[in-house]
């Protein structure tokens, strides 16, 4: 298992909260399929890790594997993946969700490419179980490597999934406070640390699984609430102190992803009221402020949305609902073309940032054959 000192290379972190995840799934995706010295370590948040262990069937008795409790009564995985982060004794540390698993080989092509590059992080391509594609980040054509966090969009890729240097960007954490998004403030942090960044675009997969009904994420909550990560992200140095092209590209990442996803995940719901359209404008508002110019790049679509968002209390829901759906119609002009065309070829307006997302997902829905050799690498 150990890589040397009996530790282990990488250290992979899993949060569980309740023992009805497929937890044996992911642990069992990494163990079984990974050559590199690895340990995965279950952070059993909130719960009995005697319920995990049960769960975890042949699993539960891999010297590879640990077991670590973290009680603290919030329902956010923030707090049982920085425990974890905490406990991590490796030379790198990757992050997974319970309900989530890797395509065989994906460590190994990880510490593989990290070798290659002399990464600080290797991200790694996403896929749904289903095998569609995921469309993150949408780089540079055929960009994989000592990706520019402004240049290759980063900030659209929201979670750190992949292998992270401990010793290089390893005192960083998850945000706390908000319940979900939290983990948009480590990786922000990440992608202008200035560390050189890698991407496995071709690599096995991490494959995200959408047949667990208790996601947080998931869980419906006030405007004020489910903004409450990006209102810290907006009150964060690190943030703020961005050079002028990194706080546009993280503004209209918050408009196109959250604060429009806010509005498009409520469609048709009644949920709504005059002090969540408030807070939606208030939000609205200072993500605006960050960088005022950065909105130029939004298609028709998205400033109809957005003018609407910031009447406030006067805003109509139906309205809110329509242009939220329309915005998403992307072989109409006001879909896909900025209010003025000298804006509409930008990197970030949505003519290239679509592009670049089809290549991105061509590659993503890539599945390599099952017998695809994996190697035992060292990476530095």
């Amino acid at each position: 298992m150990t890589d040397s000192d009996d530790q282990p290379l990488v250290d992979v972190i899993i949060a569980v909260h309740n023992p009805a995840r497929p937890i044996a799934r992911a642990v069992g995706s990494v163990l079984r399929h990974t050559r590199s010295p690895v340990r995965v370590t279950v952070v059993c948040h909130n719960t009995d890790p005697a319920g995990i262990a049960v769960n975890l069937g042949e699993f539960g008795t891999d010297p590879r594997l640990r077991l670590l409790e973290h009680t603290d009564g919030i329902a956010s995985p923030s707090g049982p993946f920085n425990a974890g982060l905490d406990a991590a004794t490796g030379r790198f540390t990757a992050l997974m969700g319970s309900d989530d698993e890797l395509a065989p080989g994906a460590v190994d092509s990880w510490v593989r490419v990290q070798k290659r590059d002399d990464a600080s992080m290797v991200i790694p391509r996403l896929a749904h179980a289903s095998g569609q594609g995921v469309a993150t980040p949408p780089v540079r054509p055929f960009r994989t490597r000592r990706l520019d966090p402004v240049r290759d969009r980063l900030a659209y890729r929201s979670a750190p999934l992949g292998l992270v240097s401990r010793s290089r960007l390893g005192d960083i954490r998850l945000a706390t406070g908000s319940g979900t998004g939290e983990d948009n403030a480590f990786s922000l942090r990440v992608w202008f640390s200035g560390e050189p960044i890698s991407f496995d675009a071709a690599g096995p997969a991490y494959l995200i699984h959408d047949d667990a009904a208790d996601r947080v994420t998931f869980s419906a909550r006030s405007i004020s609430r489910e903004l409450h990560f990006v209102q810290a992200l907006l009150g964060a140095d690190s943030v703020a102190q961005l050079a002028r092209r990194g706080r546009a590209a993280v503004v209209v990442k918050l408009i196109r992803i959250h604060l429009f996803g806010a509005v498009y995940n409520r469609r048709g719901a009644t949920g709504w009221d005059v002090k969540d359209l408030s807070d939606l404008d208030t939000i609205a508002r200072r993500i605006i402020a960050l960088a005022p110019d950065a909105v130029r790049v939004l298609s028709r679509a998205d400033r109809d949305l957005l003018d609407e968002i910031l009447l406030g209390a006067a805003a109509s829901v139906e309205t809110l609902n329509k242009l939220a759906q329309a915005r998403r119609r992307f072989a109409r002009p006001a879909g896909v073309l900025p209010r003025s065309l000298r804006h509409a070829l930008v990197r970030e307006a949505p003519l290239r940032i679509l592009a670049a997302s089809w290549l991105v997902r061509r590659v993503s829905s890539f599945r390599p054959p099952a017998s695809s050799p994996t190697s035992s690498p060292t990476a530095r």
